[in-house]
Order: C-alpha cells, then structure tokens, then sequence
C-alpha cells in the first residue's frame, strides 16, 4: 500500500496542474477577447457569481432542492428494482410476463414524462421524484436482471441441495454474490438520475439547479448558467465519493 502512495500522489499532482493549465486558458482566452463573455464568461466571473448566490443562500438551496429530488427519485427506483430484478433474473415466467413493459419503458426518455407528470401531479416535488423514478427504473431493472444471471449456477444448486428455499437461495446467494455488479450499474443509472432531474428543473420547476441556468438563460448570465453546470458536476462528484466509500464497507467481505 505505501509504495504506491507516491504514484498516487504524483497522479493526484498531475491531474491538479491540468485542471489549472485548462482554467488559465479558458481565462486568458476571456480576458484578451478571443471569446465573448456572452457566449461564455471568465472563471473569475463564474466564481464571483457563486460568491454572490452562496452569501443570499441561492446557490445551497438550488444544490440541495435538485440532490434531495435525485436521490429520492433514485432510491425508489433502487427499491423496486432490486427484489423485481432478482424475481426477473431467476424465474422465466416472471420475465416473460414484465419482459414486453420493460422494452416499452426503456427506450422512453425522461423529458417524455413530463407532459403527463404535469397533469398527474401538477408542478410538485412529486412530479419531480416521479420523473427520476420512470427515467431510471428500467435501465436499474436490466443491471439487476443481468447481474442475477451472472452468478455462478454452482453456488445456487449447491444452496438448494443443503435445503435452502427459493427466497433463501435469492437472499442468501443471489443478492450477495451479484452486489459488486448491481452497484456498478447503480452508480451509473445514478448519473442518468441527475439528467432526468435536470430536464424537469428546466420545464417545470420553481428551484434546482436545472431552474437555475434556465433563469440565467432567460436573463442573459451566462455566468449562472455555466456556474450551474459545474456544480452539477461538483455534486455528483462529492456523491460518487460518498457512495464509494458506502461500497467499500457493503462489499469489504468480497476482499
């Protein structure tokens, strides 16, 4: 472990000073007018534009108002999908029965739920959670169904020859051994959880940082909207860190 700290940190160092080289250029190139401030604004003037949201409270509120409608809206497609997909991934019947809904569900994008969302639940949090949830359940259910199937056919005959029951074998071998799959394939219905959001924000919302740069859109701030774009990259961010270090203690008995 200690003899890699040094390749890590000269990675870390590496991937820092690009990120300043980048943000150096994008500045130069504002500042001496090869790009117009219209189109896109300096660094320093995105920063000073989250000075000023950050001290009236804004800037928090739209992060949290659009964090709070992704991570409900995607732990309810968590909640469903996994006992749904463990039932799908081992029963044939079940799969041919919710098989032709999930077909017809997945090629939906998120944005054609927002018309009928509207009329089923107004301009609501619920309307919001409902349109995360819709545009993520069916891609969740196939990473679960896939991940079922992957699982060693040994390790389920030899649970059902010691006696276990059906629900048994899929709680006590099934969920375990494709857990490591399934969250992989979570973490990224988790970045398609957050376009979902952002779609409703930019239709239909009231705060959210899809309401936000849609607002600096209507109002030509084009340092709002590209300060809102990076703090959705910042915040999915801090959630990747959060849930990996979530899936380095769920999965520390596979090491």
């Amino acid at each position: 472990m200690s003899s890699n700290t040094p390749k890590q940190r000269s990675l870390l160092l590496i991937s820092t000073l690009s990120v300043i080289v980048f943000v150096a250029i994008w500045e130069t190139a504002c500042r001496t007018g090869l790009v117009d401030p219209i189109f896109l604004p300096a660094p320093s003037e995105v920063l000073a534009r989250a000075y000023t949201t950050l001290n009236n409270g804004t800037l928090i509120a739209n992060v949290l108002a659009s964090t709070r409608r992704v991570m409900i809206g995607f732990f309810m497609a968590v909640a469903v999908s996994i006992p749904l997909g463990l039932v799908l991934g081992t029963s044939r019947r079940a799969c041919a029965i919710f098989d032709p809904l999930i077909s017809l569900l997945r090629p939906l994008p998120s944005m054609s739920w927002i018309p009928l969302s509207l009329l089923w639940f107004g301009i609501t949090e619920t309307q919001k959670y409902s349109i995360v949830f819709m545009g993520t359940i069916a891609p969740a259910l196939l990473y679960v169904i896939e991940a079922t199937r992957n699982v060693d056919k040994v390790l389920i005959l030899a649970a059902r020859n010691m006696g276990a029951s059906r629900i048994q074998v899929m709680r006590e071998v099934i969920l375990p051994a494709s857990l490591a799959q399934i969250i992989s394939g979570f973490k990224i219905i988790l970045g398609l959880a957050w376009t979902c959001v952002i779609s409703a924000e930019l239709i239909a919302a009231k705060e959210g940082l899809g309401f936000m740069i849609m607002n600096g859109k209507e109002f030509f701030q084009t340092d709002t909207v590209v300060l809102g774009m990076v703090m959705i990259s910042v915040t999915v961010l801090i959630i990747d860190v959060i849930l990996r270090r979530i899936e380095n203690k769920v999965l520390a008995w596979q090491r």
